[in-house]
């Protein structure tokens, strides 16, 4: 993962918690399936378990790993009664340092990551029907709820691209151009449609689980940023609620046949 990735989300863990989006039931239905009971499975870029704790009802274990501690704290604290999950500390740079694995998962995190170096190196740890997984959304998703609103808010503010550039804003190459060229050629998409209703509370919640606009970014200007949010949200929607349809790509990437 890029280099201080701990300190892109200062603050945002508990927002990330409560207002980011699971994946849904099927999105998560269609990993176990593909993993199996019995595997082991990590997962790399974990948050506060938003895969690892559902995912670990349907497989034998989960190693959970994030680099940033305020996310592990969150998903310990989630997953107090998931005994079969292994919070770790740590990134994409130390996976030889983790506990055995036989398939890997990558939620909203692998474009934090050097990706072909990532996949180069899992092509010599996983094994041989060792399965790299993405799941987020969609290739094509639709905008975020409020976002128009939110941008002139973002603006307002000041709150420009993070210094940390990430693979995918470096190279402007898809998850799936990158994993094509790699061991793991062998891909299948699958997309999960889910609409989805945000009061105010949780638009504003989930803009301060980005890492843009995180509360440590904003640092002492948080309390005026949420005001100006709200005023400007519900200036372009006074009921303040939103509808939202939501896609989830699960893209499963297997070595090639030989």
């Amino acid at each position: 993962m890029v280099p201080l990735m701990k300190d892109l989300f200062g603050g945002a863990a508990p927002y990330y918690a409560r207002y980011r989006p699971d994946h849904g039931d099927q999105a998560i239905d269609h990993l176990a399936t593909t993993f199996g009971r019995g595997s082991s499975v990590l997962d790399l870029g974990c948050g506060p378990g938003t895969v690892a704790i559902p995912l670990a009802r349907h497989v034998r274990e989960v190693t959970a790993v994030d680099p940033d501690e305020e996310m592990l704290a969150e998903g310990r604290q989630l997953a107090a009664n998931v005994p079969n999950i292994r919070w770790l500390r740590g990134d994409s740079t130390m996976l030889r340092t983790f506990p055995p694995f036989d398939h890997v998962v990558m939620g909203r995190s692998f474009h934090w990551m050097d990706r072909r170096t990532v996949l180069a190196e899992l092509d010599e740890l996983l094994p041989p029907d060792g399965v790299v997984a993405l799941i987020g959304p969609g290739r094509h998703g639709a905008e975020e709820p409020g976002e128009s609103a939110m941008q002139r808010v973002r603006e307002e503010f000041a709150m420009g691209p993070m210094t940390a550039t990430n693979s995918f804003q470096a190279t402007g190459e898809h998850h799936q151009d990158v994993l094509a060229t790699s061991p793991f050629s062998d891909l299948d998409s699958t997309l999960y449609e889910r609409r989805l209703t945000y009061d105010l509370d949780a638009v504003i919640g989930l803009q301060l689980s980005y890492s843009y606009t995180a509360p440590a970014r904003l640092g002492d200007r948080l309390e005026a940023f949420v005001q100006a949010a709200r005023s400007a949200l519900l200036a372009s929607n006074p009921s303040g609620r939103w509808e939202h349809v939501t896609v989830t790509e699960v893209l499963i990437a297997r070595r090639a046949p030989a």
